[in-house]
């Protein structure tokens, strides 16, 4: 029996639908949801994510808009996002990747108000998900989340995350925590990873390498969520190999269809709560 795939696509439209009732609500009082968006390069691939963001949030009534930058300084997004921080009619901040290697991520991460930082990337964001406090998650992490919750409960449950960034994997574990579920995070140094991938009851995986799941690091029924994003030949892949783990998974999120669109959803459900919790 083939695994069951998780209809990401769908539960976004679904979310969608709602979120347009909280911003057609914002709109009677004279509020515009709006995404600043920081482009510090001119990366094709970050300029068609942004635009995709543009034409999703436009359907909403959400104004998305980017302020592009060619080879800036750490001081030159600072003081955007500081101007950006200052404006009432911004109710979210977040900058594209990927960033020039002479800009300091650092210093831009501590620069990003918590209250506006709609993508958690921000230093004290992610310091109130560790501690427990109100956060905005990063929103492929929350998207990983929100899917697999549609399949299975997480509390009890061994969740391994094959992949430690600070975007996804290391957010990721800290939601999954809050969850109450058992968390092993993977890297590039785990020893013998197919037998710590096949004991996971949800396996993420999140490398960015095509493929990288195969069939014998799953652990049969179990459900896995991928959350990588390749191209080959000119199609999206993700990181797991769909037709072998297909056959022994549980549940299966597909690439594309399942966590990229939801990605999306979440992030622009983060600025219009940005901008509902502006207005008390």
């Amino acid at each position: 029996m083939k695994a069951a795939l998780l209809d990401g696509k769908g539960l976004a439209k679904t979310r969608k639908e709602e979120l347009a009732k909280r911003v057609d609500q914002l709109h009677t009082q004279g509020v515009v949801p709006k995404l600043s968006v920081i482009l510090p390069t001119n990366d094709e691939a970050s300029l068609a994510y942004f635009r995709a963001k543009q034409r999703a949030a436009e359907k909403l009534g959400i104004v998305v808009e980017g302020q592009t930058f060619d080879a800036p300084s750490t001081e030159e997004l600072t003081t955007c996002i500081e101007t950006w921080s200052a404006d009432p009619n911004v109710s979210g901040i977040m900058v594209e990747t990927p960033v020039p290697e002479t800009v300091d991520m650092q210093v831009v991460r501590n620069s990003l108000p918590a209250g506006k930082d709609v993508d958690g990337a921000g230093i004290e964001s992610l310091g109130r998900l560790l501690s427990g406090k109100p956060a905005f998650s990063p929103a492929t992490a929350a998207a990983a989340l929100v899917l697999a919750e549609t399949a299975v409960g997480m509390a009890g449950k061994h969740a391994v995350i094959i992949g430690r960034s600070l975007v996804v994997g290391k957010p990721l574990a800290l939601l999954l925590l809050a969850k109450n579920a058992t968390v092993t995070v993977c890297h590039s140094k785990t020893q013998d990873l197919t037998t710590v991938a096949k004991q996971a009851d949800i396996l993420f995986v999140a490398v960015g390498k095509a493929g990288f799941v195969t069939s014998d690091m799953v652990k049969p029924g179990a459900l896995v969520i991928d959350i990588g994003t390749n191209v080959v030949d000119g199609k999206l892949v993700g990181d797991v190999d769909a037709a072998s783990v297909s056959d022994v998974a549980g549940g299966l999120s597909p690439v594309p269809g399942g966590v990229g669109p939801l990605t999306t959803t979440l992030l622009l459900e983060h600025v219009v709560q940005a901008a509902e919790r502006a207005i008390g």
